[in-house]
Formats: C-alpha cells, structure tokens, sequence
C-alpha cells in the first residue's frame, strides 16, 4: 500500500497553455442543449460511487486544501482579519498534524478578497507562491457603471492580485445576447493582462442548466481562464448538477480546441465529504490535470475547518471542536 504522501503525490504537477480564447462561434452557442434530467440523475449518484477511507482519504483531503481559495467576503472585513487568513492560508493544518502526515509545504492555492483588502493580503502573502485573488467588476451583482467595472480590474491588478474573479453580466445570458457577454468578457480579460481571470456565472440566477452552458461556453470562447459557478451571495450557488453541465463544457471546448479551462465551485462547499465528491467529479469527468491548482479551485472559507477536523480524527480517532480551527 501506498504512503500517505505517495498518495498524495501520485496525482502528477500539470502546466498548460494559457487560454488565449477564440473567435465568437455562434452556430456552437446554438448547438449546446443540457438534458436536465440525465443530468440530475447523474449528479444524484455521485455521493454513493465513490468512497476513499483511511489513509487515502486523508491524502485527498491533504489534496483538497491545495485547491482552496480561502476566501474572506465579508463587510466587517478588517486589516487584522485579513493578515490571519493569510496567516491560516501559508499553515492550513498544524505543524504538529503535518509532520504526523509526513508532510511538509502545504499551502492553500490562493486568498481570496476585496479589492480594498489586496495590498494587505500580498503583503501578508509576502516571500509565498500564494497568489491574490480579488472579487472585481461590482462584485457580486456586477451592476455598477461598466467603466468603473473595468476601472476595478486595472486597480487590482496594480495593488498586486495575480488573479481576478469578474462577475458577469447576467441579463446576456437570460437574453440571449452572446455578442454582448462575449464583448464584455473579452475586454476584462484585457484588462486583466497578465493576471489570471476567473468569469463569475451566478449560475443560480441563470434559469436553466442549457443557459448555464452557453454563458459557460461563451466565456471560454473570450478568453477566460476559468469558469466558476458563484460569487456565494445567490439564493443558490455550486450544485452538483451545474458542476457537472460546466465541466463537460470544458471537456468540449478541450477536445475541439486543445486548451484547457480551470473551474471553481464555489458557495455552499463546506463539508470535506462534498469536497471528496467534488474531487471524484473532477477525476472521473476530467482527469487528473484538473487535479492540480492551475485547474481547479475550491471557493471556500468554512470547508477548511471541517478538514482539519477529518485529519486530526484520522490521527487520534478523535473529533475536536470546530472552534479549535477558526480561520481568522
């Protein structure tokens, strides 16, 4: 049997190109229909399919903290609350519960914030190869001026986030107007330049799962680099079935045009148990490239806690209070 780190481990460190996006297509757009009800019946049988106990449970789990943007979204955000995220995202599990696990290096994939809260996060973040992301263009409902909305990807930029979370407008998809989606995300990918983009769907306000693939499949055509289900504020955010519509969205875009887009669930994902169904989602549809940080991301503050939790469980057979693994 494997150790936990060549558990771990075993899943393979991916580079890819990154997307350059294409031409609008809108004869593709057209063509793509979501059959709802496979769909769900699917998505219903994902909890029960897959099971991993013991040491490779911990070693997905030790895999899922990788893949979190541990994210802070809050009005009362502060300064102080900011650097202990940051603080909690360089050493997500106690030095003492990694050196059990014979692990060593383990960091979140990113922090996620306000704009207003960048320059504090990067220089927390300091001397790391954690990167910033930053919620941008009127986060969350995306209803602010447009040229403010572009204005905030530049200023972001500029304080130091190597990766934007842009909302997008949803009145587009809800009319069908894929010029105009495909226009607008085109521009803030620009804005962005170097920096990573990440398009916001809100697919819990897009009515149906055939217009969550369109948006999904529009966004990819203009050049984002992931999609991603929520901002986290919706009535409803990652659902299984969406996840399922959106990444075999990114399959067809990958197996029609050889690049591959990241994803990010995000809002409602707190539990490690969802984020092992969440991961055999990404394996079984995807591979393992999808795997890996550059690929794949956890939108999640809470999911953390429930982690450590499972790991220290696997180590002492015993559960500790959720208060002993506050974030900030």
């Amino acid at each position: 049997m494997q150790t936990l780190t060549e558990a771990k481990l075993h899943l393979p460190q991916v580079t890819h190109q990154r997307s350059p996006g294409m031409p609008l297509d809108l004869d593709w757009v057209a063509s793509v229909q979501a059959n709802t009800s496979a769909i769900e019946r699917r998505a219903t049988s994902l909890g029960g399919r897959r099971s991993v106990k013991k040491e490779f449970q911990a070693a997905w789990l030790l895999k899922a903290i990788s893949l979190i943007d541990l994210t802070t979204l809050s009005g009362d955000d502060t300064e102080g609350r900011v650097k202990r995220l940051c603080a909690k995202a360089r050493q997500p599990v106690a030095p003492a519960m990694l050196e059990k696990l014979g692990l060593e290096g383990l960091t979140t994939g990113a922090v996620c914030v306000y704009h207003e809260m960048v320059e504090t996060a990067v220089r927390a973040l300091e001397g790391t190869a954690i990167p910033v992301a930053a919620v941008s263009t009127g986060f969350p409902a995306g209803l602010s001026p447009y040229r403010l909305r572009i204005a905030e990807i530049g200023e972001s930029v500029r304080a130091g986030a190597k990766e934007i979370d842009i909302v997008i407008s949803r009145r587009h998809v809800l009319t069908g107007n894929w010029q105009a989606l495909y226009d607008e995300m085109r521009e803030m990918r620009a804005e962005c330049g170097e920096a990573h983009v990440k398009a916001i769907l809100a697919t819990g306000e897009l009515a149906t799962l055939r217009n969550v693939a369109r948006a999904s499949l529009v966004c990819m055509m203009a050049g984002a680099d992931f999609i991603k289900t929520s901002t986290g504020k919706e009535n409803v955010n990652a659902t299984l079935p969406v996840s399922l519509t959106m990444i075999r969205c990114i399959r067809e875009y990958q197996d029609r045009t050889g690049i591959k887009v990241g994803y990010k669930p995000a809002g409602g994902i707190s539990k490690a148990k969802d984020a092992l169904t969440y991961l055999a989602l990404m394996k079984d549809e995807l591979g393992h490239p999808w795997l890996q940080p550059d690929l794949f991301r956890f939108g999640a503050s809470s999911l953390l806690g429930d982690i450590e939790r499972q790991l220290e469980h696997y180590l002492t057979g015993q559960y500790s209070a959720s208060n002993r693994h506050a974030l900030a």
